[in-house]
């Protein structure tokens, strides 16, 4: 037996795992103390009603003989691929839309068409998702230092890249990349035959006129990228799971004139199960007239809570920024202080969790990521601490 020696390459512990320890022992042994979290981005509200309300009939179906569902298509029922069409795509087709249980999954499993031998080129700081699944399979990792010097922007490299992930808006720091700027990384992967992993995660949260809500907005893009949404956070899907992948047609490897698409509708149909039908159904209704006047209204809520956040932070001296297009602030720490130092004196003097930057890249060993994903009244009693105790 030979296990896969590139995990020995990986961080001990996963950032959010070590975070939630940290916590856990604070709790412990300070079970008096309110401690209020604004590190892991899961979303606080519920889900809308028309959500529920389609869950529970679809889950009737279910008990009917009619209307009884067995196994679904791997790649997602069209009933909601067509709802997706006619909601978020003018120029894409029912074939090049996957439906999978989350981005987190798809990210990962989409390595499956590579070869090991590409290069990643990779943000720092990043999504640990990036690179974890990157380390695991060996790959070449390069990467772009995303700092305030180039206003958090990848810069394109100098030396060819095969796969590029690429986040907007950004997760950890909230900022985003224009439509002029995205252009000329939708160019250089033209030009070197290089795929764009894009990560539309937080697109339901932009609200700037020149940000892209999806890559396919810019010229040639469908002979370069792959693009990711997800329900998670616009809809409150954290805790059903369901997102989706574009892989177009026209995206081949050009030496071979191979259709990505083709191999990833193999893949899938190998690899996975599929989402419930009654899940499908549910994100089917995130696009009725109610589910989008009640989707958006959460949206406002967690960008109002940036708001507070980031006025807060600006407030109190710090170098801030995101919180704009993104439900993520990042703001620059004391110099004194190292990114876990300054995470434990947070929670031991102000009892408040974030997420210390380093996690996310040596980039971000300066800084700290807040999330405005939380309750109302707990993100308003956070920013008082933080002025308190500033």
């Amino acid at each position: 037996m030979f296990i896969n020696e590139n995990f020995l390459a990986l961080q001990n512990n996963y950032l959010f795992t070590e975070i939630e320890k940290r916590v856990n022992e604070y709790k412990k042994n300070n079970p008096d103390k309110h401690v209020i979290k604004l590190g892991v981005g899961d979303v606080s509200q519920p889900i809308p009603q028309i959500i529920a309300d389609e869950m529970k009939k679809a889950a009737d179906e279910m008990t009917n003989i009619k209307t009884f569902h067995g196994y679904g298509p791997e790649t997602g029922y069209d009933f909601l691929k067509q709802t997706i069409l006619e909601n978020e795509y003018k120029n894409i087709s029912l074939s090049e839309i996957f439906i999978s249980d989350g981005i987190a999954s798809d990210i990962g499993n989409i390595l499956d068409l590579f070869s090991e031998k590409n290069t990643v080129a990779i943000t720092d700081p990043v999504y640990p998702e990036y690179l974890d699944t990157n380390i695991m399979n060996g790959r070449q990792i390069i990467f772009l230092p995303c700092v305030a010097e180039n206003n958090f922007v990848p810069p394109i490299p100098d030396e060819k890249v095969d796969l590029i992930y690429i986040c907007n808006p950004n997760n950890p720091t909230g900022t985003t990349i224009n439509k002029n700027d995205l252009q000329k990384w939708v160019d250089y992967a033209v030009e070197n035959n290089s795929v764009i992993l894009y990560d539309g995660a937080y697109e339901k949260f932009i609200s700037s006129e020149n940000i892209p809500h999806s890559i396919y907005e810019i010229p040639n893009a469908k002979k370069c990228a792959i693009e990711f949404r997800s329900f998670s956070k616009s809809a409150g899907f954290t805790g059903l799971r369901c997102s989706y992948t574009i892989v177009p047609n026209e995206l081949v490897e050009q030496t071979k004139n191979i259709s990505l698409n083709k191999f990833w509708n193999r893949r899938q149909c190998t690899k996975t199960n599929g989402v419930s039908y009654i899940i499908q159904r549910a994100a089917q209704a995130v696009y009725s007239p109610e589910g989008k006047k009640n989707c958006a209204a959460n949206i406002k809520y967690y960008m109002d809570n940036a708001k507070i956040i980031y006025d807060g932070l600006k407030k109190s001296g710090y170098e801030t920024y995101g919180g704009i297009d993104a439900p993520y602030i990042w703001f620059k720490i004391p110099e004194n202080f190292s990114c876990w130092d300054w995470f434990d004196y947070w929670l031991k003097n102000l009892g408040i969790v974030g997420t210390p930057g380093i996690g996310f890249g040596k980039n971000g060993q300066k800084y700290f990521r807040l999330s405005a994903f939380g309750d109302r009244n707990e993100t308003l009693q956070a920013i008082d601490r933080i002025l308190y105790k500033n």
